[in-house]
C-alpha cells in the first residue's frame, strides 16, 4: 500500500479538522492507501513529520490555514522533501487555497486530492524563508499577529475585521526604499504586499495574478490626501483598482525579484505569521511545489 503522510493544525479555523480524521482515513483505506497522521501545533515544529519521509510515500495532506501551509512548506524544503502536497483548508482566511479553487468540504477535497494529477505551481521566497500567498508590511499587514489565538478561532473572519477597524483609526505611514528590474520606488506608503496568489483577508487585491507564470505581483498603496483615498477605496471594493487608480496612489506591477529596504522598524507578515526583518529580498521560485486537487 502507498502512504499518505496528513499533517494537521487542530487549532485552525474552527477546529473541525479533528473531528473528521475518522472519515479522512476511511476514505484513503477505500483507495488503498495507508494514512499516517501527524499533529502539530503553534508551539511545535513540523520538522518531525518528514523524519519518516521515503519513497513510500505518495503525497503529503496539509490540513490548516495559511499560516499552517507556510510551516509545513519550509519544513519540507529544509527536509529536502519533493513530493506533491494536497490542501484542506481548515484555517481562518485560507487565502492561497481559494486562490487554487479547493473546495471546503474535506470529504470532497479528498476524494479531488487522491484522483488528480499534480500541477506545477510557484511559491514565493523573502529571505531565507518560503511562503504561498502573500509577504506584506505595513497598515493592517500584522494584524493576525496581533490577534488573541483564542479570539481568532472562536469568532474567525470578525476578529480580523475587528483589529482592521481599530489599525484604520491610527493611520500611519512608513519610508520604504524599492527596487527592482521594473520598478524604483523611494517613498512614502501605508501599506505593501507582494502576492503569489490573489487575496488578503478575503479581499481579492491581486486579481491580476496567476500561480503558475514565474512572477510576483507587488501592490504598493501610497501616502495621499484622504480625498484622493476614497475613490481608490471605492476602485478597491469593485475590484477595478489595479487598472483605474493612477501611480501617485498605486503602485503595480509584476516581478521574478525585488528588494525592499525600509528603516522605520516595520515589521514583516508572511501569510499571517511574522516574517523577517528589512532588508528584505524576495523572489519568485518558478514551479516551486506541486499541487494535488487543484481545480483550474
Amino acid at each position: 500500500m502507498k502512504k499518505v503522510k496528513l499533517i494537521y493544525n487542530p487549532n485552525s479555523g474552527e477546529k473541525k479538522i479533528s473531528g473528521k480524521l475518522d472519515n479522512i482515513i476511511q476514505i484513503y483505506q477505500k483507495h488503498d492507501y495507508t494514512l499516517i497522521p501527524f499533529r502539530i501545533s503553534s508551539d511545535e515544529s513540523s520538522d518531525k513529520a518528514f523524519e519518516d519521509i521515503d519513497s513510500t510515500y505518495d503525497h503529503i495532506i496539509i490540513a490548516g490555514g495559511d499560516g499552517t501551509i507556510d510551516r509545513v512548506l519550509n519544513s519540507m524544503i529544509l527536509a529536502g522533501i519533493n513530493i506533491p502536497i494536497g490542501i484542506l483548508p481548515t484555517g481562518t482566511a485560507n487565502d492561497f487555497s481559494k486562490a487554487l479553487n479547493m473546495t471546503f468540504e474535506i470529504e470532497e477535497g479528498i476524494e479531488k486530492i487522491i484522483n488528480s494529477v499534480p500541477k506545477k505551481i510557484d511559491i514565493g521566497k523573502i529571505n531565507d524563508r518560503y511562503f504561498v500567498n502573500v509577504a506584506s508590511a505595513g497598515m493592517f499587514t500584522d494584524v493576525s499577529q496581533r490577534i488573541n489565538p483564542d479570539l481568532k478561532n472562536s469568532i474567525g473572519k470578525v476578529s480580523y475585521y475587528i483589529k482592521g477597524i481599530e489599525e484604520a483609526l491610527h493611520l500611519r505611514e512608513f519610508k520604504i526604499n524599492v527596487s527592482s528590474e521594473e520598478c524604483n520606488y523611494n517613498g512614502n506608503m501605508y501599506l505593501m504586499l507582494v502576492f503569489n496568489g490573489k487575496t488578503a483577508g478575503n479581499i481579492n487585491l491581486a486579481y491580476k495574478a496567476e500561480l503558475d507564470d514565474g512572477y510576483l505581483d507587488v501592490i504598493i498603496f501610497k501616502v495621499m490626501p484622504i480625498p484622493r483615498s476614497i475613490p481608490l477605496l471605492i476602485n478597491l471594493l469593485k475590484g477595478e483598482h489595479l487598472d483605474n487608480s493612477n501611480e501617485d496612489e498605486l503602485l503595480y506591477f509584476k516581478t521574478k525579484k525585488i528588494k525592499i529596504e525600509c528603516c522605520d522598524g516595520l515589521v514583516t507578515d508572511i501569510d499571517g505569521e511574522k516574517g523577517p526583518d528589512f532588508p528584505l529580498e524576495i523572489e519568485c521560485i518558478k514551479d516551486g511545489i506541486e499541487i494535488l486537487g487543484f481545480m483550474d
